[in-house]
């Protein structure tokens, strides 16, 4: 078991610093050149802007400018943002939690109805269920999320007036005292009800929207495996020894039907969180979603790189977790 998680954690070492080169050379490879869009019509002084390359570093060779990015985001000291000057580890910080926000909140209702969905559909196959459950599938995966997020916007937010699209919390009303930073959570261990309910009913529409992926893939995934294991020796003796249908299908497919679910629900956390940035923008949820788009628009180099390092980390860790996962659910990979 320890040499298992110690193998993997080994494995994914080479894998984060591969990540750090391939996102450190491709932010080199985005046109225009930040010093230009710093100084903007002072750009023409080029005293100015060789004084703003030296205290950037950007005067440095590429390598030298990688050894002192990758030894700063170790020490977790990711300098300022290039517009306001403001500490990027202190916006990361505010500006997470309402990421994991989000992403959990998607993942946990394309979790709750894509599994059932997938279950059922392998259970009632090339039934009217089964095929209107995966033409939803379809629908989930075909639909890019910034029109689905605009339509819902517009039905939900304009049309009819019963759900807020904009922001977290309708802060003129409410305040939530900040502990963990997530509103629901903080909002709940303070037993502040009202911005709680005002809370959720802000995640209602950005949450669905971005859920629809996940959603449409876990229920197709889930139908697959529960039709494979399905249609296994153990199944059938387990009907013949009489056994309700139900423990049947929850306690000898679903488990082992498992893996690949568990798998696909880690990389779709992992996407989510890397992937919100259509989402938080549309809906304006202050994310680091929002932050990198804005930053991507502002050629604000540091903020670009220290969060698509950390995304990509995240989704790296994410993977290791799924991965030591499958110790507990298959005892034979312990084993094996």
């Amino acid at each position: 078991m320890t040499q298992f998680i110690f193998r993997r954690v080994l494995q994914a070492i080479p894998v984060i610093i591969g990540v750090s080169i391939i996102v450190f050379m491709l932010i080199q490879l985005i046109p225009g050149d930040p010093v230009t869009a710093y100084l903007g019509e002072r750009a023409t002084d080029e005293e100015q802007v060789e004084e703003i390359r030296e205290r950037w570093g950007l005067n440095k060779p590429l390598p030298e400018q990688y050894l002192i990015w990758v030894g700063s985001m170790i020490q977790w000291d990711l300098g300022n943002s290039r517009r306001g000057n403001v500490p990027i580890e202190s916006e990361i910080s505010n500006r997470f939690p309402a990421t994991i926000e989000l992403a959990v909140a998607a993942l946990f209702l394309a979790t709750v109805l894509g599994v059932p969905i997938g279950i059922l559909s392998a259970i009632r196959r090339n039934s009217i269920l089964d095929t209107g459950s995966m033409m939803f599938a379809l629908f989930g995966v075909s639909i890019p999320i910034f029109v689905l997020g605009l339509l819902l916007m517009y039905l939900f937010g304009v049309h009819f007036q019963i759900l807020p699209f904009i922001d977290r919390l309708n802060y003129s009303d409410y305040s939530i005292e900040k502990i963990t930073g997530l509103h629901i959570v903080d909002a709940i261990v303070t037993g502040n009800w009202g911005a709680l309910g005002n809370a959720i009913t802000h995640l209602i529409l950005p949450a669905v929207t971005l859920m629809t992926i996940p959603l449409a893939v876990i229920a197709r995934i889930t139908r697959s495996a529960m039709l494979e294991v399905l249609n296994q020796d153990y199944i059938r003796t387990a009907r013949a020894k009489g056994l309700a249908e139900n423990k049947v299908i929850i306690k000898h497919a679903l488990r082992n039907a498992l893996l690949p679910v568990v798998t696909i629900i880690g990389l779709q956390l992992g996407s989510l969180l890397s992937g919100a940035v259509l989402t938080e923008t549309i809906f304006s949820w202050p994310g680091i979603g929002k932050w990198l788009f804005d930053s991507i628009e502002a050629r604000d180099y540091p903020i670009i790189q220290s969060v698509t390092l950390l995304i990509a980390v995240i989704y790296v860790v994410v993977n290791l977790l799924v991965d030591l996962l499958y110790v507990f659910i298959d005892p034979r990979i312990r084993h094996g």
